[in-house]
């Protein structure tokens, strides 16, 4: 049976990017917001998601992304049929598409335009399965995605997450994965592979925890001016990563090993962006190259490297909430959250009198009706504080929890934690 073929627009896109990657035109697949020149071997211009502030357009070299995709292609088991279900603009939609261009397989591809639904992902991956002929089917999704695909089978819509355990592997990122998130797709026999990365690393270059071939990790601590476990040095630069609180040196998920020391990350290897366009102090800040000549690129994440090797995101330094002049990191409570209430979770900073910033949890829950925020019920958030202060300290405890029908979004999967606190704060000035 035949696969379904491509949007028109996909199909162009595929072959702009095979003619790219072979040195012709760079793709731009979102209008130019500098007049900056692309540097010679360049094959992409993507937009950041803008978490960090404002946009920044990033030059992707041809043999950064071959080598993305080739490593990719090694790790999953050799190339395979692709499905895209992300949008074409993003660096994630755009490297299933380059793996497919580079490998000369199959590309399923949605409607860019299309909303995604449990039975619309069943749509584009039954024909994919069907025709792929013993060949492996891979598909890249975010976490949001994988929530409404377990909420549809609980229900009793079980089309697309069956379709989807189907699949050799299914690559998500985009967004941290909660372990309970994790464990549910397990048992319904998908087949994960958590994927950390950005636009500047030309997308997912650590999976499973394990850097891709020729990628490299390391781990700069807050406190100190030498990488971790002795790895070279960094560039020098007069910034520091920011001083962590005992309590947030503590914050591993439930059952890691977290031997090694928090600081944040840095990403080598065959993979880097050649930088941003037009904004030369950013490249400069962002992208460091040392003595030996390795160049490394300075995320603005938070992990630990594990006893074994592996890495340990533990989310954005800058999404830490000081609350009663304690530093808290989201991750590990909303880790937390969605383990004993279902559901993605997100835990913000709120201004308060008292503490500064009060911690507020907020949890997806499709079935929570037409408010915006609701207030989960009170045995419910004692339950979540009791855990959160047996297993992350006491600071750790969210003083109110609430259930929305879905959070907001800002890029692909990637929650708009701005958004939730005026949610939150707008909720509660009208309470």
């Amino acid at each position: 049976m035949p696969g379904p073929s491509l949007p028109p627009p996909v199909g162009a896109l595929r072959d702009a990017v095979r003619d790219a990657l072979d040195g012709g035109t760079v793709v731009v697949p979102l209008p130019r917001t500098t007049a900056a020149p692309v540097p010679a071997g360049t094959a992409l211009v993507v937009r950041t998601s803008g978490s960090t502030g404002t946009p920044r357009e990033v030059a992707l070299t041809a043999a950064a992304l071959r080598a993305s995709a080739t490593a990719t292609h090694e790790r999953l088991g050799g190339p395979g049929r692709w499905v895209l279900t992300l949008p074409p603009t993003h660096v994630a939609g755009l490297q299933v598409v380059v793996r497919s261009a580079l490998a000369g397989t199959p590309l399923t591809a949605a409607d860019p335009d299309a909303r995604f639904t449990p039975d619309g992902l069943a749509d584009l991956l039954e024909p994919a399965l069907d025709a792929a002929g013993g060949d492996p089917v891979y598909v890249s999704l975010v976490p949001t995605q994988v929530h409404r695909l377990l909420a549809a089978a609980h229900e009793g819509a079980s089309r697309g997450l069956a379709a989807l355990a189907r699949c050799a592997a299914v690559l998500l990122g985009g967004a941290a994965s909660p372990p309970a998130l994790l464990e549910r797709a397990a048992d319904a026999g998908v087949h994960v592979v958590t994927t950390y990365g950005m636009s500047e690393t030309a997308g997912g270059c650590v999976y499973d925890g394990a850097p891709l071939r020729g990628v490299r990790v390391r781990v700069v601590p807050a406190d100190l001016s030498e990488p971790q476990r002795g790895i070279a040095r960094p560039g020098s630069d007069n910034s520091r990563p920011p001083e962590l609180s005992e309590a947030q040196r503590g914050m591993a998920r439930r059952g890691s090993d977290d031997s090694g020391e928090v600081g944040v990350i840095e990403l080598g290897g065959p993979t880097l962006a050649a930088g941003y366009l037009g904004d030369d102090a950013a490249t400069a800040a962002a992208f460091r190259t040392d003595a030996d000549g390795s160049r490394w690129f300075r995320t603005s994440d938070l992990g630990r490297l594990r006893a074994d090797g592996t890495l340990q995101v533990l989310g954005r330094a800058d999404d830490v909430v000081v609350t009663g002049g304690v530093n808290v990191a989201p991750a590990p409570v909303e880790a937390l959250v969605g383990e004993l209430l279902g559901g993605e979770a997100c835990v913000v900073g709120v201004p308060d009198p008292e503490w500064g910033q009060a911690l507020v949890a907020v949890v997806a829950d499709p079935a929570s009706g037409g408010a915006r925020l609701s207030p989960v019920d009170g045995d419910d958030v004692a339950r979540v504080r009791a855990a959160a202060t047996t297993r992350l300290g006491a600071p750790s405890a969210p003083r109110r929890v609430y259930r929305t029908a879905a959070l907001p979004l800002r890029g692909p999967g990637k929650v708009d934690r701005g958004g939730v606190v005026a949610l939150v704060r707008e909720h509660e000035a009208h309470a």
